[in-house]
């Protein structure tokens, strides 16, 4: 079933195995709950140089803390506000190299310089985003979010 994996130095190979132990942790399983802790776990476990992996879910018209991995982090945040509620109004990944530059941005934890937010979307409506904080400025490149959106879409597979 699921293994914890072993980084390989290559970018490229080791996000193809995460993408793999995603597909292995979510198989079979319909609890979305389940299926939330899970990849925020394998996302936490997998990357590198980041303080919180998470995800909020779309609920009344606003996000809503989801399962995660890190600090206690805000429990709602209103759409378009944030990085987080940018992602659900202009329905595309953020990705933020510097935070403390991004007009709006809610500071949950302190630590974090930069954000990548990346929409989750079920039957063509938001559903929620994940969202991953760095302390390092400029962390995430478009390698990471082109996985990261991979990611994003098994786990559209798997919503009901």
């Amino acid at each position: 079933m699921f293994q914890v994996k072993a980084y390989s130095g290559n970018k490229q190979e080791d996000y193809q195995l995460l993408l793999k132990q995603l597909k292995a942790l979510l198989d079979g399983e319909t609890d979305e709950t389940a299926l939330l802790s899970n990849a925020s776990a394998l996302l936490k476990q997998f990357l590198d140089e980041v303080n919180w992996v998470g995800f909020y879910v779309w609920k009344n018209e606003e996000l809503v803390l989801g399962p995660f991995q890190g600090l206690p982090a805000c429990t709602r945040i209103a759409y378009g506000k944030g990085v987080c509620g940018t992602a659900v109004k202009e329905r595309t990944t953020q990705r933020i190299a510097d935070v403390h530059q991004f007009p709006g941005h809610i500071a949950c934890d302190a630590a974090s310089n930069s954000e990548i937010v990346v929409p989750i979307f079920a039957n063509g409506d938001i559903y929620g985003v994940l969202d991953i904080d760095s302390p390092i400025t400029d962390r995430f490149d478009e390698f990471d979010q082109k996985y990261l959106e991979e990611f994003v879409t098994i786990i559209e597979e798997h919503l009901k």
